[in-house]
């Protein structure tokens, strides 16, 4: 099932960024403490009570300052676009302007579900303010306060009343859904349609199997796939499509619904920070990854893949663990080498570990290098046992969580995938008191 995705829409210092952090709430990623990979972001899920949407925060408008450009014009209306349900949010502490008057016109035209969110309304003096802003001709007025956490809940009922509870049984469980994932440019497109030209696949041509313009089902090898295409916000004007923090809304869509993200770097151009951004997307939903280096047709020297392997290692040092397969889209070169990672690193999600071999493995690393104390406190671990899968969940039982150091957690997990193939995928590590 697809998120919805709701858009927080309004002029400048109208309070969008603290309502944004309040509904997300504070996400502690799992790769903080990898360097250049940027935290600062303006995509987010939400999670409320048995419903989870995808939440985007759009910059600000301004027209009295001349900064309501084409770029701003265009990113807003993407987000207008892409949404489903738009919460327009205005000051409760001034009046309305020429700012509001231009959005209000925008989201006019949409179609889609509006709330007026009325932010700043944060003591009863306050609360007839509200009051000012049906002038905006919208139906659905709520007076709230992101600073103080007042009418958010409601604001929350209100933008969830039409959405689907989230069920994670729907899907078909023997169709593996892989989505190709990348910054605009990259060869995405390409690549999915050098994959439907494979001798070995044999694209669908059943009526109603399609459930999105990019969902591609196609069989390969006897097995049944879906190829989910990121590429291209279908809009004319290359500069709709080139607004590369709108690619990554794409790319989260596509990560919920897969099983295995392939993620297209262009080799022309090399890696750049965007690249890692959309990558930690994937890495946070918990989805195994394969890496590919495209248009490798292009590079000089095509036996230098041992050098940028290198610099691709050096580059994504938070996926270690996930391959790299170079291709070239464009002239089917090596094209072969890809299906069979997405089905290996697939497996790998799924793989489930025998309790007595996994105590085994955790009980020879803590005999080879014991934690480290604490205050006089050292780590116990008393028993190890897998909890999930698809990415595989360990669940280590021990006398005090908090005697947890990253580096002994790495050095867990390290000797985790020293002994079982977990290529591709990222494993989970929890640990819990004996006595809860």
């Amino acid at each position: 099932m697809k998120l919805p995705t709701v858009a927080l829409v309004g002029r400048p210092n109208v309070g969008k960024s603290t309502i944004f952090n309040r509904l997300v709430g504070k996400k502690i990623s799992i790769i903080e403490d990898t360097p250049g990979v940027t935290r600062d972001r303006i995509y987010g899920d939400v999670n409320y009570k048995d419903f989870k949407f995808h939440l985007i925060d759009t910059g600000g408008i301004d027209v009295s300052k001349e900064t309501f450009n084409e770029e701003i014009k265009i990113q807003t209306q993407i987000a207008i676009d892409e949404s489903d349900v738009i919460v327009f949010i205005v000051d409760g502490k001034s009046e309305l302007n020429a700012n509001d008057y231009e959005i209000r016109d925008m989201l006019k035209k949409s179609g889609k579900k509006i709330i007026v969110a009325v932010n700043k309304i944060d003591n009863k003096n306050r609360e007839d303010n509200i009051y000012n802003f049906y002038e905006l001709g919208f139906e659905n007025v709520i007076g709230i306060s992101g600073e103080h956490n007042l009418g958010i809940s409601k604001l929350l009922d209100l933008v969830t009343e039409d959405f689907q509870t989230v069920n994670k049984d729907s899907d078909d469980d023997n169709i593996i859904k892989f989505a190709i994932i990348g910054r605009p440019n990259v060869g995405k497109s390409s690549l999915t349609n050098a994959l439907l030209n494979e001798e070995k696949a044999i694209v669908s041509n059943i009526p109603g199997t399609t459930r999105d313009a990019v969902d591609t089902p196609f069989k390969y090898d006897g097995q049944d796939f879906v190829a989910i295409d990121t590429a291209g916000i279908r809009k004319s004007g290359k500069i709709y499509e080139n607004i590369e923090k709108y690619s990554v809304l794409r790319s989260m869509k596509a990560i919920e619904r897969c099983n295995v993200c392939v993620l297209v770097i262009n080799a022309e151009e090399g890696i750049i920070e965007h690249d890692k951004h959309i990558a930690s997307y994937a890495l946070e939903a918990g989805k195994p990854m394969v890496i590919v280096v495209n248009k490798w047709d292009t590079v000089k020297d095509k036996n230098d893949i041992s050098s940028f392997t290198k610099l691709v290692r050096a580059e994504f040092k938070f996926l270690s663990y996930v391959p790299l397969v170079f291709l070239s889209a464009l002239t089917k070169k090596r094209i072969h080498t890809l299906m069979p990672e997405i089905i290996k690193v697939y497996e790998n999600s799924k793989k489930e570990i025998k309790t007595s071999i996994l105590n085994d493995v955790i009980r020879d690393a803590v005999l080879l290098n014991e934690p480290p104390s604490y205050k006089g406190k050292r780590l116990k671990i008393y028993f190890v046992n897998q909890s999930g899968k698809m990415p595989p969940k360990f669940t280590f039982n021990v006398n005090s969580k908090g005697l947890i150091h990253f580096s002994y957690e790495r050095y867990l997990e390290n000797k985790i995938r020293e002994n079982f193939d977990f290529e591709g995928t990222p494993i989970v590590l929890q640990f819990k008191n004996k006595n809860e």
